[in-house]
């Protein structure tokens, strides 16, 4: 029996401010993420994981990988550098339009997607982010989660893109596995039904622990 893909996509800022400690909390809570997704069996058999990381440039850390197949790069940062969100979100559409699978005929296609982002700033290429907004929300997209870290970060921003925006206060790498670690528990929600991936934006998000807010 041929399993259902769920691709989920990270879209994770790199940009200078994040350079030294914050980006190897990063690293942390990733392989945390990881670990967590490997010991659940729907996400063994279903989950496959793309990382695109951005600051002045877009960079392709993992193309769109089943998960048993991962071996994690580890990320890296300029010690200095833009905020580009704007196009690190038009490359996921390009990702999405070109790897997502619609159902046809008796191809049932993949689970929808996933895109997660998670930035401590707000974003270089306004006019470039204001202008992707209309393109990510004509994705299927089952659910796109902004996480807003550390305090320079701009929720609102992040609300024009989502109605899922969470908070961090801090960068360490507690705070950055705890994150992650809830990114797992987002993704396998559904478990073998596959509800975390087939229903629409207006789901409902597991409850986040105490570190991670949600922005109302």
């Amino acid at each position: 029996m041929t399993v259902k893909r769920l691709p989920v996509y990270l879209l994770l800022d790199t940009s200078g401010s994040m350079h030294g400690e914050p980006i190897e909390s990063v690293n942390i809570g990733l392989r945390a993420m990881l670990s967590t997704l490997r010991q659940n069996t729907y996400a063994r058999e279903s989950v496959f994981l793309c990382i695109v990381t951005f600051d002045s440039k877009i960079n392709e850390v993992l193309p769109l990988t089943a998960l048993d197949q991962i071996t994690l790069p580890e990320i890296v940062c300029p010690p200095s550098g833009g905020t580009f969100l704007g196009e690190g979100l038009e490359d996921i559409c390009a990702r999405v339009e070109r790897d997502f699978k619609q159902p046809n005929g008796d191809d049932e296609g993949d689970w929808k997607p996933l895109l997660f982002i998670m930035t401590d700033g707000k974003p270089s290429d306004t006019m470039v982010y204001e202008e992707v907004i209309p393109r990510i929300k004509a994705l299927p997209f089952a659910a796109v989660i902004a996480c807003a870290a550390g305090p320079k970060s701009v929720p609102d921003q992040l609300k024009q893109l989502t109605d899922k925006v969470v908070s961090l206060d801090t960068m360490d790498s507690s705070s950055f596995s705890t994150f992650f670690k809830w990114v797992s528990a987002t993704v396998t929600a559904g478990n073998e039904n596959g509800e975390v991936a087939n229903t629409s934006n207006s789901r409902e998000l597991p409850p986040p622990p105490p570190e991670v807010q949600i922005v109302i």
